[in-house]
């Protein structure tokens, strides 16, 4: 089984179970490393679905908390930090909060818009599909270049309601692959897109073989939101990931990477 890096807390309004629980269902599986990346703050009040920044020492305890419950279990500190352009002064004083083992950079917003949000897909209309992919891809080639991460999650996550362009869509693969390739970011394969409406995991096959090519570190997290959801679909994610040619999987301490054998 690989390590989960990538499981949220309720402090993200949206999660349920505490990190214990979360903890524990890893030991059940077998999980044999885990690490919490919730939502992080931002410096103004942009949304409802992350930790505020008076919560950062609370969210600290509730890591501890679950490694004295599960000493045997390597548990690592992470966040999950949204990519807004302008934003890296707060995500450079974020990085300075806490003893963190990895970042995790995201984008789920194009300009005030959260693309994710269930309740905002009829936008897609208004800015188009093809638009909406090219600005992804731009900012998710940023936040790789930033230097600020050390994991991208969910690449191509502007797939969740199904909504892709025309054509080869190598065009927007290629520039993302050599933006993490060149910044010697890991990239992971995110579980939590086979229960969304597009029903895969993120990202697709063909991104998967160029960055797999390109020597790209990988790993595999579930971005749970439960306790149930640790290490969901983990098999497949295995097999996908040997298909498309990754040998190792990368493990973070310290904001420090290592491999295992991917097996």
């Amino acid at each position: 089984m690989p390590a989960d890096y990538h499981l949220h807390t309720p402090l993200c309004k949206h999660a349920t179970g505490s990190p214990t629980e979360f903890a524990a269902q890893a030991v059940r599986l077998g999980v044999p490393e885990i690490g919490f990346s919730d939502h992080s703050p931002m410096p103004m009040e942009f949304d409802d679905w992350r930790m505020l920044d008076a919560e950062v020492p609370r969210y600290l305890e509730l890591v501890d908390e679950a490694r004295a419950a599960h000493p045997t279990l390597p548990i690592r500190l992470g966040l999950e930090v949204d990519w807004l352009e302008g934003g890296e002064v707060w995500i450079e004083s974020l990085s300075r909060r806490a003893p963190w083992d990895y970042l995790i950079g995201s984008v789920h917003y194009l300009g005030d818009w959260n693309f994710d949000h269930p309740d905002l897909v009829a936008r897609f209309s208004s800015y188009g599909v093809e638009e909406s992919w090219n600005r992804y891809w731009r900012l998710f080639g940023s936040a790789a270049k930033s230097g600020l991460f050390d994991i991208m999650a969910h690449p191509d996550l502007v797939k969740k309601f199904r909504h892709r362009p025309g054509g080869d869509l190598r065009r927007y693969y290629e520039p993302a692959v050599q933006a993490c390739a060149e910044a010697g970011v890991a990239i992971e394969i995110n579980t939590a897109g086979l229960f969304k409406p597009v029903a895969e995991m993120y990202p697709a096959p063909e991104f998967l073989k160029l960055a797999a090519e390109a020597g790209i570190p990988l790993t595999i997290n579930s971005d749970a939101h439960s306790p149930q959801e640790v290490g969901r679909a983990f098999p497949q994610a295995l097999e996908l990931a040997k298909e498309c040619g990754f040998t190792h999987l990368a493990r973070f301490q310290g904001r420090r990477r290592t491999a295992a054998p991917l097996e």
